[in-house]
């Protein structure tokens, strides 16, 4: 999509946002896309895996930081490594395929060839190099990585806070989201993804946005049965959103589902009846019956982790920026790591049902963004309105948080106030 000419930004690209409101540049400015990517996803920590995708020695993904291509690998020593995908001799990336398992990297261009670890393990024809030319001064350069509950991040910035300062009360939420493994542990079934013609940003501020959520999604709405349309009245549940610090926000739309393991003597919803009965048929005991049909249907919020990553509900988002006005979007379906295979196919089939290519939610979702970008072309006088929001109901969001009722922007404006600290830094 054609953009706008605008000014080259400057270090008061900041000033894009006031309070509330923002400039239609901030969808739009290739400069100030350049400066993001500089300003942003160099200098914080970005989510890149989770554990699972690395499940034993040798093994691999390729994403990206930022703009940047990277390689995830877990050497064989269990070492999580992450790499940046550029042959140290000519540039060329050591490595194309999305996953899998190889005890060595070879560049495709001359053949220099690196270990898991980033170590250059051979130049070939290295005689036509000047004498003390040391391989060991080569490595595919590497970047601080750290994880919490699985959860795998990395960042080019040596003197970043640590993970566990930059997650803050992300954390808490984490958990909450990782009680899915019903006791067995989480793992990626797998995932799909799919560009749009937007700016990173609109889909940034999409997950924690309820508000759309009975519009946009009608459809979606409309192919449920009555007990699960109700359970999916997001609006009308009491939920609130919540401002964690550092850009992270949380969006409550079921409160009964926030903690997976409470409440378990409830009755079992009609939809998973059958799967209880297939269950305990199997041989399972029926507190873990009731744990793993807990944990198919999924969590009761989205929890939206600055800049990049999202755990939504009952999978993971990831964002991933091409240019001012194109995004990459991954939804990586999770299961049950070990756990029954019924609960896991389950789980696939809803998420197809809405997050899949042919589902009722992710067209939707990638159809408004889409707008926006075409949109935000016009108008240059006009804001992006984020001014939404009512109190959150009373004793929901820690004391001391900002806080909403679940259709407020909140979400949005805690991503932003965050953008505007890294962009003035």
């Amino acid at each position: 999509m054609a953009t706008t000419a605008e000014p080259a930004a400057t270090s008061s690209a900041g000033e894009l946002f006031q309070g509330d409101r923002g400039d239609s540049r901030l969808y739009r400015d290739p400069a100030l896309f350049a400066e993001e990517m500089d300003r942003i996803f160099k200098k914080t920590w970005v989510w890149v895996a989770h554990a699972s995708e690395l499940a034993g020695p040798n093994t691999f993904k390729t994403t990206q930081i930022g703009a940047q291509p990277v390689l995830v690998t877990r050497d064989k020593t269990g070492k999580v490594n992450v790499l940046l995908n550029r042959c140290r001799h000519r540039a060329a990336t050591v490595c194309e395929k999305k996953r899998g398992r190889q005890s060595v990297f070879v560049c495709p261009y001359h053949g220099w060839s690196y270990d898991p670890d980033g170590t250059l393990r051979k130049v070939p024809h290295s005689w036509g190099y000047e004498e003390g030319f040391d391989p060991a001064q080569f490595p595919l350069q590497s970047l601080r990585v750290d994880e919490y509950n699985g959860m795998i991040f990395a960042t080019f910035n040596p003197d970043a806070p640590d993970l566990a300062e930059h997650l803050g009360a992300a954390r808490k939420w984490i958990d909450l989201f990782m009680k899915q493994g019903a006791g067995f542990g989480v793992k990626v079934l797998g995932e799909h993804s799919f560009r749009f013609p937007g700016n990173w940003k609109i889909q940034l501020e999409n997950t924690t946005d309820a508000y759309h959520f009975p519009i946009v999604h009608k459809t979606f709405l409309d192919s449920l049965d009555e007990e699960t349309e109700n359970v999916f009245d997001v609006l009308g549940q009491g939920g609130w959103v919540e401002d964690l610090g550092n850009g992270h926000s949380v969006m409550v739309m079921i409160p009964a589902l926030v903690d997976l393991e409470h409440d378990l003597d409830a009755p079992i919803p009609e939809r998973f009846a059958e799967l209880a009965q297939a269950l305990r048929d199997e041989g399972h005991d029926e507190a873990t019956v009731r744990k793993v049909v807990r944990a198919v249907g999924g969590t009761g919020f989205n929890l939206n982790m600055f800049p990049n990553i999202a755990c939504s509900m009952a999978f993971f988002r990831e964002l991933r920026p091409i240019s001012v006005s194109e995004t990459e979007v991954h939804h990586i379906a999770i299961g049950l790591d070990g756990g029954p295979e019924l609960a896991n196919r389950m789980r696939l089939r809803l998420h197809e049902h809405f997050q899949g290519p042919l589902g009722f939610g992710t067209p939707d979702d990638a159809e408004g963004w889409e707008r926006v970008q075409r949109g935000v072309q016009a108008g240059d006088d006009m804001p992006i309105m984020v001014n939404r929001g009512v109190a959150a109901p009373q004793g929901t969001a820690e004391p001391g948080h900002d806080a909403g009722d679940v259709s407020s922007e909140t979400g949005m404006r805690a991503a932003y106030r965050m953008w505007k600290r890294m962009m003035q830094a």
